[in-house]
């Protein structure tokens, strides 16, 4: 009864919604309006929102970019971006669209039109950015922190991995300057500068994804950004496989002996990050559910693949 409860993925569900939800606010209530975009298919759905003139729903037109992408990540990947992937990216859609009014039904909500949040746009405007950071990446972290993702940037960051060995980090990094840089050129061509200069806006943009980025690195996972796992199974080879083509990442076997049976056994010691931590526990328990893992907080990793500690 302990193991079927523990394999639930309720309490992932939950999570991942809550986490979705608080993103959702972060983007719908404090930044749309405000024209500081975050990158990715959230940015890019905020400039065609703009181009619009405010028809196109924000959540709406991200959940319609992503689709695609997912679907596409699945075909390339595999069963990396399965089911809580779908589900991440579209209750973030929902709850977007759901603050904001833009469901039929419920246009009474538009949490962006509350007194605090039309002062904080006029009166106060770096706090507005920087709350709007903070449910950004604390709602992100949650997402990754109980194995989903919100699909976008970190899906196509990881097929070009794949097809052309690009790192992650920079395929996110030139994926969101770019469509900051386009919003920032929308917002200046359609006068949508709130009193601000667009480059202002833009700058506020930069900001912004630098705090989020880092507060899904510090407030959720401390300071330790990469996990090492050392995983003993009789099914080394399979896991170990798995590692180095679903993960792109490397794997070393260390010659151990077991001594309450006194058995040669390998033993597979990989380094990956604080994303992929989910997956690769995925991938073990699908292969061997039997498995001895320990898993390590990883201050700093020197070598391909793992940025430097800053």
């Amino acid at each position: 009864m302990g193991r079927l409860f523990k394999n639930l993925p309720f309490f992932d569900y939950l999570f991942i919604t809550l986490g979705a939800a608080i993103m959702a606010l972060g983007i719908g209530v404090f930044l749309v309006d405000a024209r500081v975009v975050p990158g990715g298919v959230s940015g890019l759905s905020m400039a065609l929102h703009y181009l619009s003139n405010n028809r196109l729903p924000v959540g709406l037109m991200m959940w319609l970019f992503n689709v695609p992408l997912y679907l596409w990540g699945i075909r390339e990947l595999g069963k990396r971006f399965g089911a809580r992937t779908f589900y991440g990216f579209t209750v973030n859609s929902f709850f977007i669209d759901l603050f904001r009014g833009d469901i039929p039904g419920l246009g009474w909500i538009q949490l962006q039109n509350t007194e605090t949040i039309r002062y904080l746009r006029q009166d106060d405007f770096l706090f507005l950015i920087l709350i709007g950071a903070v449910l950004l990446g604390v709602g992100l972290g949650i997402i990754f922190k109980f194995k989903g993702t919100t699909a976008g940037s970190d899906i196509v960051a990881a097929i070009l991995h794949k097809r052309l060995g690009v790192k992650p980090g920079q395929a996110i990094m030139f994926t969101d300057f770019f469509v900051i840089t386009f919003a920032g050129l929308v917002i200046h061509y359609k006068n949508l500068t709130v009193d601000r200069p667009a480059m202002l806006l833009t700058l506020y943009a930069f900001f912004l994804l630098f705090v989020s980025s880092k507060l899904v690195d510090v407030i959720l996972d401390g300071f330790d950004y990469a996990r090492s796992a050392f995983i003993i199974s009789d099914k080394h080879q399979e896991i170990s496989r798995a590692i180095m083509h679903e993960l792109s990442r490397g794997a070393t076997v260390l010659r151990g002996r077991g001594l309450y049976k006194n058995v040669e056994r390998d033993v597979i010691l990989t380094v990956v990050t604080r994303k992929e931590i989910g997956i690769l526990t995925e991938i073990i328990e699908e292969i061997d559910p039997e498995a001895f893992v320990i898993i390590s907080d990883v201050h700093e990793v020197l070598g391909k693949g793992f940025r430097r500690r800053i």
